[in-house]
């Protein structure tokens, strides 16, 4: 069941994350557009395997085709992230800063910011809400359970906007889990690397008490 207002789901990022989560959407009965930093003619491959529900495109492409619209690149790439599609609209960060990767930003080493206000604060006209950043991209398939199932494997929600988490909220239950809200994006830090349940595979309750302990 697809959520209302929803029937294309853009990517920016076609990696671990982004390929994994496309392929939940189009289980879901989505469809995707799928970008990269190196173009469409690069992602063929993925997308034949995808299927009729995917096609490539570029960035600006999949911002705009996108309803709602999933950034899972490495966090020193977000400037390449285009702001104006994506005015009014949802965006799941899926990101994790990692400095041997992405290179010191000092905002996020003296923890000013989170990496979700980072984008948020580039993406001005745009809804962030922090998501799938802290379950392996295989799991994304591999721990999908339908809702009422023992133990069922939860995932944390973090914004601002209390609106666009629902919208990702219901994503995440219609791909196989249950929500934690973490609150605001300055709260996403509890689900960084390095906090007690980052890719840890959680129940909701185990997950709210990992989230509480965070940073004690």
């Amino acid at each position: 069941m697809t959520i209302d207002g929803v029937k294309t789901i853009g990517l920016i990022g076609a990696g671990h994350i982004g390929s994994q989560v496309a392929r939940a959407a189009i289980a879901s009965g989505y469809d995707v557009v799928i970008s990269n930093s190196r173009g469409p003619e690069t992602l063929t491959d993925l997308v034949s395997e995808l299927g009729p529900r995917a096609r490539a495109g570029t960035t600006e492409e999949a911002a705009a085709a996108g309803d709602l619209v999933v950034v899972a690149i490495p966090v020193k790439a977000i400037g390449a992230v285009p702001v104006e599609p994506l005015v009014g609209k949802v965006v799941i960060d899926a990101n994790n800063y990692y400095p041997r990767r992405d290179g010191t930003i000092p905002a996020l080493d003296d923890n000013s910011l989170t990496s979700s206000e980072l984008l948020q604060n580039r993406l001005r006209g745009a809804h962030v809400v922090k998501a799938f950043n802290h379950i392996y991209s295989q799991q994304v398939a591999s721990d999908a359970a339908p809702p009422g199932t023992r133990n069922r494997r939860a995932l944390v929600v973090a914004g601002d906007d209390p609106a666009a988490k629902a919208q990702v909220a219901e994503l995440i239950d219609g791909f196989g889990f249950d929500v934690v809200d973490c609150g605001s994006l300055a709260e996403s830090w509890r689900i960084q690397p390095g906090t007690p349940g980052y890719t840890r595979r959680m129940n909701a309750e185990e997950l709210t008490a990992a989230l509480a302990v965070a940073g004690g």
